[in-house]
């Protein structure tokens, strides 16, 4: 017995794909059986599922745990939640690994895996090792056991752990995803006022896509701010591991500007420290990490990526322009938006108020994410085809993870998205003038390689 995964699904950092398309139940159990076998000959015996609120997840979580069982490993349910919620499980809980079926910030349509074994990331070549294992029916059997586990209380409880706050007034906005019982339960041991939104869980996501870095699909929660003269709102994305900000102007804070405030506590305590953000994030963070006597150190998109990178350099504080925040700091160094939020609360309490954090941050002209649709066959060598062309030309460029140009006037990146069809791009001059140059330059290299340009995108 064996079984062929759809190539197309095998992400670096996780597998997701469409449901009943090239993603099933099938796919499910074989994920079970062949990351089963690996925990099994690792000496381990048990894994902790958990799944998120897309109609497709509990079909595909009885499928996993009969996988899982099968190979002789004893599956952990903790049933709905949040990605972090899982990944919580897996460091606190006596398991050797730990599997969240999720579609994260995808459209409804979509579903997948993200898996962590031995209190670590499983991503990339690992990822696809499972692949193999499963089309060569390399698998051990056994019988093990079921055990569900209530463990959202524990969560929230630790997620308040230490917090000294101040009682603001904050909007919530969960979504319809799986964050939405876990912020029900975390304002009930906050102080203040808070107003939430969205917070039923419903897969078919009836109010606004829950992907917070797109500016859209925050009208709602900043109308609830304006309206209600909040001090700020807060919103996830479908698997609660990226955060989305405003503030009491309805201004959105991007996730390299919630790294800058965050870096400048965490520095308090660690001086010195190693603060990571990905190839997306502003000039001007990395230059407020070194200001702040930090070492900045830019790193490739993903999660999984930024959490290896972190365990390898002992960083206690990660980020990216996506909205994932990784606190090594006083937690376990892996994404969670709820968690961020409640640092977000502790930050501001410490500084009087979310505006005086802002009034630090340095002022910069830039875009946020630029988002081109582009088939999945072809992103990959759309960067190929620009950066072959940027080094013909002698441009300054930075292949780390696509291409990321300095130039006299800033910078500009175009790279591919590892878990959408899209190609995404970003700007940052010192004037709106250099601005609109870097835009003609990423235009430009698009139209070379024949992708439609979205022109009212760029801002």
């Amino acid at each position: 017995m064996s079984h062929q995964f759809h190539p197309s699904t095998l992400r670096e950092y996780d597998i997701r794909g469409v449901v009943g398309k090239v993603l099933g139940e099938a796919d499910a159990h074989a994920l079970g059986r062949s990351f089963g076998t690996l925990v099994a000959r690792g000496g381990g015996s048990k894994v902790a599922v958990g799944y998120d609120g897309r109609i497709s997840s509990p079909a595909l979580e009885a499928a996993l745990v009969e996988g899982l069982t099968t190979s002789g490993i004893d599956a952990v349910r903790i049933g709905l939640g949040p990605s972090p919620m899982l990944y919580y499980a897996e460091a606190v809980t006596e398991v050797d690994g730990g599997v969240q079926i999720t579609g994260s910030h995808n459209p409804a349509e979509y579903n997948g895996f993200k898996l962590v074994f031995q209190g670590r990331a499983f991503f990339g070549e690992e990822i696809r090792d499972l692949a193999r294992m499963a089309a060569a029916g390399d698998w051990v059997s056994g019988q093990g056991r079921v055990e569900n586990r209530a463990i959202m209380d524990r969560y929230v409880a630790r997620l308040v752990e230490g917090l000294d706050a101040r009682p603001f007034r904050i909007g919530w906005d969960a979504g319809n995803g799986a964050a939405g019982p876990v912020v029900k339960k975390l304002v009930q041991l906050l102080p203040g006022e808070h107003h939430l939104l969205f917070t039923d869980i419903d897969g078919h996501f009836p109010h606004h896509h829950p992907d917070p870095t797109e500016e859209r699909n925050l009208a709602q929660l900043r109308a609830l701010v304006l309206e209600k003269h909040l001090d700020f709102g807060v919103a996830f994305d479908g698997d609660g591991d990226r955060i989305g900000v405003v503030d009491g102007t309805g201004r959105v804070l991007w996730g390299d500007q919630l790294l800058a405030i965050f870096a400048e506590e965490v520095l308090r305590d660690r001086p010195g420290a190693t603060i990571i953000t990905d190839v997306k994030a502003s000039q001007a963070l990395l230059d407020r990490i070194a200001d702040l006597g930090g070492q900045p150190l830019m790193w490739k998109t993903g999660h999984s990526l930024i959490k290896s990178k972190m365990k390898q350099t002992g960083s206690p504080l990660a980020g990216d322009m996506s909205g994932h925040i990784f606190f090594g700091h006083r937690y376990y160094g892996y994404d969670d938006a709820l968690y961020a939020t409640v640092r977000l609360i502790g930050a501001a309490s410490a500084a009087g108020g979310l505006a005086s954090l802002c009034d630090r941050l340095p002022v910069t002209v830039n875009t946020p994410e630029l988002r081109f649709p582009v088939e999945e066959s072809r992103k990959f060598a759309v960067i190929a085809e620009v950066l072959a062309r940027l080094r013909a030309s002698g441009a300054e460029v930075s292949d780390l993870d696509g291409a990321r140009v300095t130039t006299e006037d800033g910078w500009w990146l175009l790279r591919a998205s590892n878990t959408q069809e899209v190609l995404v791009a970003r700007a940052e001059a010192r004037d709106e003038a250099g601005l609109q140059r870097a835009i003609q330059a990423i235009d430009s290299q698009l139209a070379e390689s024949g992708v439609v340009r979205l022109t009212s995108n760029i801002v």
